[in-house]
């Protein structure tokens, strides 16, 4: 029994080792693609980006099976980066979803032979109705080429699996060049990461690309106090706002410097409150802008080792961003 043992043990470290091996492979086969299809890239490409840059439409991206998942993540991404699209399944749009594309919309259809006979219908709906066609295809002599108005073809690779058949590399290389047509695409049209945001409004994506505007306090709930005013009343500002600080304003209402709890310490004596805010205060302080990242802001507060931004656009304060809420909004 325990010469039986022994010999499993070897042959379950074997079949570890002989994984590896084939993912390894497999790996490496893909990124093989991935660099051909990177080498070959020429005008076709570009003429794809000019075609989906001058539409008013939408992306239509289609194809069936395994191509069909590949467009499904097409179509997302497209959409998530500035540019309205949809998958449309083959068979569904020959009965009855050809009317969901119009005559200003692009369709990007994906077939690794270029002969998925249910993509017939919208290759002619298209030809049809003069909407342009960009096939993404793995043979450059097909039908779905031929009727295309651009192709990109992929490099003539062998797929992963062992017995060249199941769609691995060909779907690997489709991904590939989906993502790159959808990035030069929202590089054209100067996409930011505040349009980011505003399609990516949950989640950690969302919350990375949370602007200080989205958090701050605002309005009457800013501490702020004359630099004229005596500290009796700062103090009263303090706490009545509980941020543990008060802003200084000069008489434009510009923000000059603020009173912490440091200052306080650093000042205390019998004739505290009954001193001008202006000999108390830190001139300038650290501040933040609207427009910042929040994250940005938080990375400024553990820096200075500070709990409190106050907001400001030309000098003039119109907010105010503590550190819990950043963490409760999850930005860290």
């Amino acid at each position: 029994m325990p010469k039986a043992k022994t010999t499993a043990k070897k042959n379950i470290k074997s079949k570890k080792s002989s994984d590896l091996t084939i993912a390894r492979r497999v790996l490496t086969t893909e990124s093989r693609a991935l660099d051909a299809l990177a080498k070959g890239l020429g005008n076709n490409f570009k003429n794809a980006v000019d075609v989906l840059q001058k539409i008013s439409g939408r992306v239509v991206v289609t194809g069936m099976g395994k191509s069909g998942h590949i467009a499904r993540k097409m179509a997302a991404t497209f959409a998530s980066t500035g540019k309205p699209s949809f998958f449309v399944h083959p068979g569904e749009a020959s009965h009855g979803d050809l009317g969901m594309i119009q005559k200003n919309d692009c369709v990007i259809a994906l077939s690794n032979s270029g002969e998925t006979s249910e993509l017939s219908d919208i290759i002619a709906y298209s030809r049809r109705y003069r909407i342009p066609l960009i096939a993404i295809i793995g043979r450059a002599d097909s039908t779905l080429s031929r009727q295309s108005d651009v192709q990109l073809v992929l490099p003539n690779e062998p797929e992963a699996c062992p017995m060249g058949l199941a769609p691995t590399t060909s779907t690997t290389a489709m991904l590939a060049l989906g993502d790159a047509l959808a990035v030069c695409l929202l590089e054209r049209e100067g996409f930011t990461a505040a349009d980011f945001h505003g399609f990516h409004p949950g989640g950690k994506l969302g919350q990375k690309l949370l602007k200080v505007s989205d958090l701050m306090h605002s309005g009457k709930a800013i501490p702020l106090i004359n630099k004229n005013a005596l500290m009796g009343d700062a103090l009263i500002e303090i706490t009545s706002k509980s941020f543990g600080v008060v802003g200084v304003i000069g008489p434009k209402g510009r923000l000059e410097g603020v009173v912490t709890d440091g200052d306080l310490r650093r000042h205390m004596n019998p004739k505290l409150l009954s001193a001008k805010v202006s000999a108390i205060m830190t001139k300038g302080g650290i501040r933040a802008n609207p427009d910042q990242l929040a994250s940005e802001a938080v990375a400024v507060m553990n820096e200075h080792k500070i709990t409190t931004l106050f907001v400001t656009e030309n000098n003039l304060p119109v907010g105010i961003l503590h550190i819990h809420d950043c963490l409760r909004a999850g930005v860290i």
